[in-house]
């Protein structure tokens, strides 16, 4: 009954609705008189042509025959007049009834009606006692992976939909959505946004700062994170009253640069959790090269511990027998002091020396080119566009102006002599492109690159990349790190850090007893028990009921733990 009163509502509230329904009763009166006159006429032509006499009845019936193409019955005409007056009802009877009738009432009633229907489908405010929620401005491709995320912390979440047509679709597909306008204050009164936990802004520049405003004067306290395409929109954002600024684009480009392998002598932290950090380093151009983990003494020299490595976009487990190959990337879990002492035991055989080659110079690739050219290694270009990398000229040691998919602007761009390629365009399928050319042209080069969406994570590979990293989760890591108040984890290759209570299942056992990692394919960092923490936890460590495990894997294979364990 309340769906039907809101459909109703929504219905006689629009004006085109109501317009459309003056229309179609206009119809419908130009259509009884139309009748009427027939009717009048079958009268005369009967009296004073043939000399019969009918009802007034009959008159109505004998045209409603005639018009819906039912027959005539037991009422003709006789005479060339009556039979002439009978084709001109006939026809005009098809024409009014038969056609502009079904296409008015679908087109001013019908249709209209079932737009209602699906817009009162799509919530137009939230349950009175919500409370705690992140209020997100766009179903965007950050919106996705951010969702998922937010359900599994069992954090309540709702997207703002202007269309309602695409709300109530998403809401069938089990998302939060309400139906309101991003820049009405009306809409974030109604999601109770001065009871919320965050607003996430990620709309273009201009309107992320319009939705600031907005909702600072219905919440001037709310915590409001917003995204910036633009870095000059970074203080513009700030001022407007946003308490989180996210250049995201920036960001992507200087997270691929710290994926270089090539003249990089540290290690790369990725995360914090409580007092522990986590850190990649490479292997090229070490002395672990070719040695068991067990060999390499890192452990004992540094107190870092080893929790798995990167091969070919894969995270393996770090078992003591694994042999580290010149591409590996291990990933250690130590202190600030540890990782300190493990970026002095990283001793490089070799000065440091190389070449990246970056194919795009728009947002993420200018990032990514200042990011490399601190790092001291030279830099290469191929943009088809010369003018966006005027920004980052005196970051560049050679621009290359072109197609990248024609072989020989790549050849003069430096592919053949770089050691690794970042491939930074904002299309997938150039990548993918890409990837499988530059690999069939140097199979001996490391390729980089950046994905927008996940599910082109396996081709990418599949086509020669060695690691991608991901725009939404990139986002969606930032987001949550903030709804949660921890620092960020981005590991890339879909791989995130996530918090989970220790099952009810798995209380009283042990690490090992768990299979956890066996099972579920996810790393256990840690184990928190109150205010203590225990990094890397050994296989003897039993699991106290309480606790909570922190664990590093994807998203698939928190599912996988949730229906093993729970």
């Amino acid at each position: 009954m309340k769906f039907l009163v809101s459909q109703i509502t929504y219905f006689i509230g629009q004006r085109e609705s109501r317009q459309n329904i003056s229309a179609l009763v206009k119809y419908l009166l130009f259509l009884f008189l139309v009748i009427t006159f027939y009717s009048v006429m079958f009268h005369f032509i009967m009296a004073w042509v043939e000399g019969k006499y009918f009802s007034w009845i009959t008159g109505f019936y004998w045209t409603l025959v005639v018009m819906t193409t039912l027959g005539f019955g037991d009422i003709t005409f006789e005479s060339d007049i009556g039979r002439a007056f009978s084709l001109l009802v006939l026809l005009s009877g098809v024409f009014l009834l038969l056609i502009m009738l079904p296409f008015a009432f679908i087109r001013y009633f019908y249709a209209p009606w079932l737009e209602a229907q699906i817009h009162a489908q799509c919530p137009r405010e939230v349950p009175p006692d919500t409370a705690g929620h992140v209020i997100i401005c766009s179903y965007d491709d950050i919106a996705p992976s951010l969702i998922k995320r937010l359900e599994h912390a069992g954090i309540p979440y709702f997207v703002i939909m202007e269309d309602a047509a695409e709300g109530a679709q998403l809401f069938q597909e089990g998302v939060s959505v309400i139906n309101g306008k991003v820049d009405s204050r009306s809409t974030y009164e109604r999601m109770l946004v001065s009871q919320a936990k965050l607003v996430f802004a990620n709309l273009a520049d201009t309107t992320n700062t319009n939705i600031t405003l907005t909702v600072r004067e219905a919440a001037p306290d709310v915590p409001i994170v917003a995204t910036a395409a633009d870095p000059d929109s970074i203080d513009i954002l700030e001022l407007s009253g946003a308490s989180h600024v996210l250049a995201l684009k920036q960001q992507l480009g200087e997270q691929l640069a710290n994926r270089i392998s090539v003249g990089d002598d540290r290690a790369h932290v990725v995360g914090r959790f409580g007092a522990w950090t986590v850190a990649e380093f490479t292997v090229h151009n070490t002395t672990l090269e070719g040695k068991r983990i067990r060999e390499t003494g890192i452990r004992e020299a540094t107190g870092v511990n080893i929790v798995g490595v990167w091969r070919r976009g894969r995270l393996l487990k770090a078992e003591p027998e694994h042999q580290l190959a010149d591409s590996d990337v291990p990933v250690a879990v130590g202190t600030g002091e540890q990782i300190e002492a493990l970026e002095k035991f990283l001793d490089r055989q070799e000065p440091l020396a190389g070449s990246v080659l970056i194919l795009g110079g728009g947002k993420v690739g200018r990032a990514a080119a200042e990011s490399l050219k601190k790092k001291g290694l030279t830099v290469y270009m191929v943009e088809r566009e010369p003018g966006r990398c005027e920004p980052v000229s005196g970051s560049l040691d050679r621009l290359t102006t072109g197609d990248a998919a024609d072989r020989e602007t790549l050849i003069r761009g430096g592919l053949m002599e770089a050691s690794l390629v970042l491939l930074t365009t904002n299309d997938d399928a150039v990548n993918i492109y890409l990837s499988i050319y530059c690999r069939r042209l140097n199979p001996e080069v490391r390729i980089i690159s950046r994905i927008t969406h996940d599910r082109n994570l396996e081709a990418i590979h599949r086509a020669g990349a060695d690691f991608v990293l991901s725009y939404a989760p990139l986002g969606a890591e930032s987001v949550m790190a903030i709804v949660q108040g921890r620092q960020a984890f981005v590991m890339g290759e879909g791989v995130e850090f996530f918090t989970a209570d220790v099952p009810a299942s798995l209380v009283g056992k042990t690490l090992a007893e768990s299979a956890i990692g066996e099972r579920t394919g996810l790393l256990v960092l840690g184990i928190e028990e109150g205010k203590e923490m225990t990094a890397n936890p050994p296989p003897a460590t039993v699991l106290p009921a309480g606790a909570k495990l922190d664990l590093l894997g994807t998203t698939e294979q928190l599912e996988m733990f949730k229906d093993e364990f729970d």
